[in-house]
């Protein structure tokens, strides 16, 4: 049995998974956002050490004592900076934090082949700048930092006290050589930092410690390995089965992302596309990112007063009817894909009298998928070819929103077993092959397929004219969204 753990940015995540790939029981806990002020985005590390803990034990414990091996995943980017103590100096600064968009240029401008050595354009998401930003203002911490973790490295260290982190996640800091998979000296320097603050680099499925006597004991478990895991995108593809070029994931989480696997280090920073090792040897992938997907759902579904976001689902496929004069703009934490503008705010166009919350769930569904189809141009525009996607993360749920996305991407979508359990599903695979040796082949098989939705030709036509507008909109308010944030 194999234990996977997924530290999300709205919850901790477990499963347990059996050689068969089923999962037999799971377990989720909550977490909370601090925003303290306007662009920042905060969570306090302790949180998810408690999260982490009460979805573990929210597992049948037949099944925590039958678990050989645990795996990792979480929310990338996060900057959690540790001092001598081995406790966080600070809350950490979450991916979706746009603090630090000075830090980006000036990261631009001191390391010249920064986008060749990393495969990606400095960007407030990731971590690197973060570093910068607490190095100019707050210099106190700065110089107490003995090493920077990403989100589920912080829970490893409290797991096993290892230092250590996988490709993937640590390419999405912004200091990996991505193509060579180690460390950059240049861009780590160019932070003020040196490869003594970076925890050991291994490949996602390596072995990087063992659970503490303690805590074993605590989760009814033995004291198991524990392997590097991935980020949270990589390890949702290894969970989808999306591990061979060209294979394809949608993820609905509280971001939005479009992941393609590839077999060589193919970078394409332009128009916002990330590239980023795989959480499997000698692989990489390309993504492209929306900040706000799933929780924009949220947010909407809690301002107009449904119970949760499945009754906002619920409700605008009852009413189904597409939007005809109401437009969302779901940019509540900014943009990455393509706009790279953490100024970007969310935005309703076209309300009158008769806008009610029906057209509103509607336009909020419409607005994410406009979104998410500017990733796929961006996509497509670098060369990539994407014939289906699999969909993973919360918002599959909703088969409703899926004929939505089908449609504005005009591409088939696919939905598959464990689809909302994602990356928890992927990190407990990586486990099961980090201890078992068996082939990736014979462990990352997609899993049985449960529906795919065609793109609807008429609701097709009608989003894309739609999604002009949405375009057009963005365009004329950018500078506006910069003037808004002084």
């Amino acid at each position: 049995m194999y234990l996977g753990i997924d530290i999300g940015t709205s919850g901790v995540k477990a499963v347990i998974v059996d050689d068969a790939g089923a999962v037999l029981t799971d377990g989720h806990a909550t977490l909370s956002v601090n925003r303290p002020k306007p662009l920042h985005s905060e969570q306090n590390p302790s949180d998810w050490w408690e999260a982490t803990n009460s979805a573990v034990m929210a597992l049948e414990p037949k099944w925590r004592k039958a678990v050989t091996a645990v795996g990792l995943t979480g929310q990338m980017h996060g900057a959690t900076l540790i001092g001598d103590d081995g406790k966080a100096l600070r809350p950490a600064i979450l991916w979706n934090d746009g603090r630090s968009a000075v830090e980006c240029e000036t990261l631009e401008r001191s390391v010249q082949d920064l986008r060749a050595i990393t495969g990606n354009c400095a960007m407030p998401g990731f971590t690197a700048p973060k570093l910068l930003w607490v190095k100019n203002h707050e210099p106190d911490i700065f110089s107490k930092i003995r090493k920077v973790l990403l989100p589920k490295d912080y829970v490893r260290l409290r797991m096993t006290g290892d230092y250590a982190s996988d490709m993937s996640d640590s390419a999405g800091t912004l200091w990996l050589d991505t193509e060579n998979r180690r460390w950059s000296d240049a861009v780590l320097n160019a932070t003020g930092l040196t490869t003594d603050h970076m925890p050991r680099l291994y490949e996602g499925t390596e072995v990087t410690g063992r659970l503490r006597a303690e805590l074993a004991e605590a989760w009814g478990m033995a004291r198991v390995d524990v392997v590097a895991g991935g980020g949270d995108n990589a390890a949702g593809a290894v969970g989808s089965g999306v591990v061979e070029k060209g294979e394809g994931f949608l993820s609905l989480g509280t971001s939005g992302v479009i992941f393609l696997a590839d077999d060589a280090y193919r970078p394409h920073p332009d128009g916002g596309i990330h590239t980023f090792c795989h959480a499997l040897p000698n692989r990489w992938h390309q993504m492209a990112v929306m900040l706000s997907a799933a929780s924009a759902i949220d947010w909407v579904a809690g301002i107009c007063g449904f119970d949760d976001p499945a009754a906002l689902y619920a409700t605008a496929e009852t009413s189904n009817r597409l939007s005809r004069g109401e437009i969302f703009l779901p940019y509540l934490s900014g943009e990455r894909t393509p706009h790279n503008n953490p100024s970007a705010q969310g935005v309703f166009f076209g309300l009158t009298h008769a806008t009610g919350t029906a057209e509103l769930a509607q336009a909020a569904l419409e607005g994410v998928a406009f979104g998410l189809a500017d990733g796929v141009k961006a996509l497509r525009d670098s060369g990539a070819e994407i014939k289906s996607l699999s969909v993973i993360g919360g918002g599959s749920k909703s088969a409703y929103w899926g004929k939505i996305l089908a449609s504005v991407f005009d591409i088939p979508l696919i939905y598959r077993d464990s689809g909302s359990v994602g990356p928890a599903y992927g990190a407990a695979r990586l486990a099961r092959l980090g201890v078992t040796k068996v082939c990736i082949e014979d462990v990352c098989k997609p899993p049985a397929i449960q529906n795919i939705i065609e793109p609807d030709a008429a609701m097709r036509d009608h989003l894309m004219e739609r999604l002009g507008l949405f375009r057009s909109l963005y365009a004329s308010l950018s500078e506006a969204f910069k003037e808004n944030q002084s």
